[in-house]
C-alpha cells in the first residue's frame, strides 16, 4: 500500500545506486542494504526542488551572501516553530553543522581546558576536541528501564575533576533518539551555570520529534541567561533531507561569544552554498505540509522497527522519541553467539548499519529507518534472519 498524504508519496522508489550517494556507494556491487549514514532516501519537498530550479535558471553562480529574505526565513521559523525571538545579527552562517562543532571547540576555552560530552554520541562530538588540541571529558548516559537518561552525579563529578569550559550537547540526541525533557534541560542548565560552561547545542534533529508526548524545545529558550551562554547549531538538512546542499547556521545571542566564534572561523570556514540557502528559505517557509506527512511516515517506520526488534531474542531498543535513527543494543545477542562486532555480522547478512563503537558504545548498532517502507521491511527481514 502506498502512503500518500497531501500528495507526498514516500513509498516511491528512488534509485540512488550508482549516483553520488555516499550512503549507497559504500556497498556498490554488493547485496547489502545501506541503513547507516543519516540521510533519508526520500526526495526533497517539491517546494525546495522548485526553488532550486528557479535559482539554477537564473544562470549566474557568483560569490553569494545570505539574502535578507533568507535571514528573515530563519528568524520567522524559530519564532513559529520554537517560540524563540532572535535578532538577525545573532545568526552566524555555516556550510555545515559538524563545522560548527569544530569551530566551537576552537573558540571556547583556553589551552588545556577540557570539552565535555556524554556517550554514546554522534562521532564528531568525540573528534572535535582532539582536532582543536583539547582534552575530551565524557560520562556515559544510563540505559534506564524505559529510556536513556543522564547520570547527573557522574556529570557533576567529571566537571569538578578537570577544568572544563565547553559542553557539547546533542538535543534531540543522536543516536539514542531521546528528546531531553524540561526537567533534564533545567538540570543541565544549572550545571552549566554552576561550572560557568558555554553550551554548544546541536539541535539539528529538533524538526524530527516523533513522540506526541515530547516537546520541540531549544535549550537556549530556557532563559535569557542560558541563551547568553549557548551556541545553538541548526540546519534544515536532516528535517528536509538536503544535507548535500551545505547550509547551516549558529545562533549566538551573546556578542562577545559570537565574536569568539567568528574569529575562530576566519580564513578557514567558507560561506554556505548559494543553492543551499535557496533550499533553506523554501524549507522554512513553504514545507509545513510535507513536513507533517514525513513525520507521520517516520512514526510508522519507527513502530515497524520497534516491533521487529522486540521479536528478536538478544536485541533491545528504547522507543525513538525523535530522529529517524534506531539505537539497537546487540550485546546480549553478540555474547551468546561469540560475535565480537555485531555491525560486521549484520553486514555479512546483507544489512549495512552504523557500528556503535564509533559512537563510544561497542556492541550497539544504529539503524536509519528514513527509507520507503518496502525497503525497510526487507531490511528488517534480513535483521531477523541474521539473528536466527
Amino acid at each position: 500500500m502506498n502512503f500518500d498524504s497531501g500528495g507526498f508519496d514516500f513509498d516511491a522508489p528512488r534509485d540512488r545506486a550508482g549516483s553520488d550517494s555516499e550512503k549507497w556507494a559504500k556497498y556498490a556491487g554488493r547485496d547489502i542494504l545501506p541503513l547507516w549514514v543519516a540521510d533519508m532516501d526520500f526526495a526533497a519537498p517539491p517546494a525546495i526542488i522548485n526553488a532550486l530550479q528557479k535559482r539554477v535558471a537564473h544562470g549566474v553562480f557568483g560569490y553569494n551572501q545570505p539574502a535578507a529574505e533568507q535571514t528573515q526565513a530563519v528568524v520567522d521559523y524559530l519564532a513559529r516553530k520554537f517560540e524563540w525571538t532572535i535578532e538577525p545579527d545573532w545568526i552566524v552562517w555555516l556550510p555545515g553543522l559538524v563545522c560548527g562543532l569544530n569551530v566551537a571547540a576552537r573558540a571556547v576555552g583556553e589551552a588545556g581546558e577540557a570539552v565535555f560530552t556524554a556517550t554514546p554520541i554522534y562521532p564528531p562530538f568525540l573528534t572535535a576536541p582532539g582536532n582543536a588540541g583539547r582534552p575530551l571529558v565524557g560520562v556515559p548516559l544510563v540505559q534506564g528501564v524505559r529510556r536513556w537518561e543522564w547520570d547527573f552525579a557522574a556529570v557533576e563529578a567529571a566537571l569538578a575533576k578537570q577544568p572544563t569550559k565547553l559542553f557539547l550537547l546533542c538535543h534531540p540526541h543522536n543516536p539514542t533518539g531521546r528528546v531531553w525533557d524540561d526537567e533534564e534541560l533545567a538540570a543541565l542548565a544549572r550545571l552549566a551555570e554552576k561550572h560557568d560552561l558555554i553550551v554548544c547545542s546541536d539541535e539539528i534533529h529538533n524538526g524530527l520529534v516523533l513522540a506526541p508526548s515530547c516537546r520541540s524545545r531549544l535549550f537556549a529558550t530556557l532563559s535569557p541567561e542560558i541563551a547568553a551562554r549557548t551556541i545553538t547549531l541548526l540546519a534544515p538538512s536532516k528535517t528536509f533531507n538536503i544535507p548535500g546542499l551545505g547550509a547551516a547556521f549558529a545562533v549566538i545571542p551573546h556578542a562577545a561569544l559570537r565574536r569568539q566564534f567568528t574569529r575562530a572561523m576566519a580564513g578557514i570556514v567558507p560561506h554556505p552554498n548559494l543553492l543551499g540557502l535557496a533550499a533553506l528559505e523554501a524549507a522554512f517557509t513553504q514545507c509545513d505540509a510535507w513536513h507533517a506527512a514525513l513525520l507521520d511516515y517516520l512514526r510508522g517506520n519507527a513502530a515497524a522497527v520497534a516491533a521487529a526488534v522486540a521479536r528478536i531474542p538478544g536485541l533491545a531498543m528504547h522507543p525513538v522519541e525523535a530522529t529517524y535513527l534506531a539505537w539497537i543494543d546487540a550485546r546480549e545477542f553478540a555474547a551468546a553467539r561469540g560475535i565480537d562486532n555485531p555491525a560486521r555480522h549484520f553486514e555479512a547478512h546483507g544489512l549495512g548499519l552504523s557500528d556503535g563503537a564509533a559512537f563510544g558504545a561497542p556492541g550497539f548498532v544504529r539503524l536509519n529507518f528514513g527509507a520507503r517502507r518496502a525497503l525497510l521491511d526487507e531490511a528488517l527481514a534480513r535483521l531477523a534472519a541474521a539473528c536466527r
